[in-house]
């Protein structure tokens, strides 16, 4: 065997290896470029998504209806309390008294009321006494006048004497006279009874204007007793807790802060150009970075803010400037989220997010078109109205026991007029025994 059959094959020129190397670099390159651009035109092309997203929620200010002392505060910062729950409690000696003196002014203004209709009765039957007196009168008025025709033609035979005649004739006049006076006294009872009717025409005891008045009155009062106790209005968590107790609070004082996390939302403030096609009711996922990705949230585009963040600073930018520099704007989009995953997963207010809107689906209403939607309760509480309806129950009671066993209304236990009986409200949490 030669050397020449036992040498190796000569390696490659450099310039091959360098010529495949780039080869492979740009297949793969190309390979990528078209992998991303399908990415694109089937995903990406379909998604706009940013990060200056932010959790927000309704802030519940709650503030005092009446003023006072404040006796006791029952819940606290980071504290979840259900609507209805008591929050603050008020000195209730002042607002007691005042409810006190209201129930006592419509109990005597029911039984003066019943004495206005108890007159009309009275009233008549004194008519009709009147009525009485003037018959006899006028009965008296012709027997004289008879007596006095008997005796005329006699006079001048000389049978009856003119003294007799002359009694006749002022037995007449008597009796006319008190025909008047009886008249006058039927006429003056016809107008007091007029008079009283019109005090109680057209109405009953119990919605009797002086009634209704004086129910006012006692409404009022409960009320203001009934406001010396705060109530969360909705279910919420405590924050920003400022009242303490011994303080002396004013109507409309902020004492604290309800939050109602249930009805949170994210505000995601995309830019300017990212707007075009998007629409009401798109998807869109969101994470927080409260719980990183493994936890993402569904919701919607639900509407777009007015302006930019920017218009409505404190401080806003004063653009009309020598040095002028064009900055992207951002708006606010409002994006809802899915009640059943807030309650498995609970945000905070002002909590980071990332938002991935899928403009896919172009069948909604543009953001950008500013049409007019129909008034929605987006809010609403039902706290304060069993308040209003305890009220209406406690008038009843009073009207009640002041009309008498023998009031038709007392007899038949119906609501009184006053009591709201057909308003949605639920049973008050307290009695009114316990309250007084």
């Amino acid at each position: 065997m030669n050397d020449t059959d036992n040498a190796l094959p000569a390696p490659p020129p450099p310039e091959s290896r360098r010529r495949g190397a780039l080869l492979a670099v740009a297949g793969v390159t190309l390979i990528a470029a078209v992998a991303y651009g399908a990415y694109w035109a089937l995903v990406l092309r379909h998604e706009e998504s940013t990060d200056n997203a932010y959790v927000q929620a309704p802030l519940v200010q709650i503030t005092p209806q009446v003023g006072g002392t404040v006796l006791a505060v029952l819940a606290d910062d980071t504290d979840v309390v259900k609507a209805g729950q008591p929050l603050v409690k008020l000195d209730p000696a002042d607002a007691r008294l005042a409810l006190q003196r209201a129930e006592a002014q419509l109990a005597q203004t029911v039984r003066q009321v019943r004495t206005l209709y108890a007159n009309n009765a009275s009233l008549q039957a004194n008519i009709d006494l009147r009525a009485a007196e003037v018959q006899r009168a006028q009965a008296e008025v012709s027997r004289a006048q008879e007596d006095v025709n008997r005796r005329l033609p006699l006079v001048a035979s000389g049978a009856v004497g003119g003294e007799e005649m002359k009694h006749a004739e002022t037995a007449l006049a008597a009796a006319k006279s008190a025909l008047a006076a009886a008249r006058s006294a039927l006429s003056a009872a016809q107008e007091q009874a007029a008079g009283n009717r019109a005090l109680t025409e057209g109405t009953t005891v119990a919605n009797h204007p002086e009634v209704l008045r004086a129910a006012s009155a006692v409404r009022e009062a409960y009320l203001a007793l009934e406001r010396c106790e705060l109530l969360a209005p909705v279910t919420g968590q405590i924050a920003r807790r400022t009242v303490q107790v011994g303080q002396r609070v004013g109507a409309g004082a902020p004492l604290m802060s309800l939050v109602p996390l249930n009805e949170a939302w994210v505000e995601a403030n995309f830019k300017e150009v990212q707007l075009r096609d998007m629409r009401i009711g798109q998807k869109v996922k969101l994470t927080a970075d409260l719980y990183g990705g493994k936890v993402e949230y569904d919701g919607r585009v639900a509407g777009m803010g007015a302006g930019t963040g920017a218009a409505f600073a404190l401080l806003p930018a004063q653009n009309a400037t020598g040095n002028w520099i064009k900055v992207v704007q951002r708006v606010p989009v409002r994006i809802e989220l899915d009640p059943a995953q807030l309650a498995t997963h609970p945000l905070r207010v002002g909590l980071s997010m990332e938002a991935t809107v899928d403009t896919t689906d172009s069948r909604g209403t543009p953001l950008t078109a500013a049409s007019i939607v129909k008034p929605r309760v987006t809010d609403s509480t039902a706290v304060f109205g069993a308040q209003e309806a305890a009220a209406d129950r406690r008038v009843d009671e009073i009207v009640r026991e002041n009309l008498g066993g023998g009031h038709a209304l007392a007899k038949s236990g119906a609501p009184h007029p006053l009591a709201k009986s057909g308003a949605a409200h639920r049973v008050a949490q307290r009695s009114v025994a316990r309250r007084l």
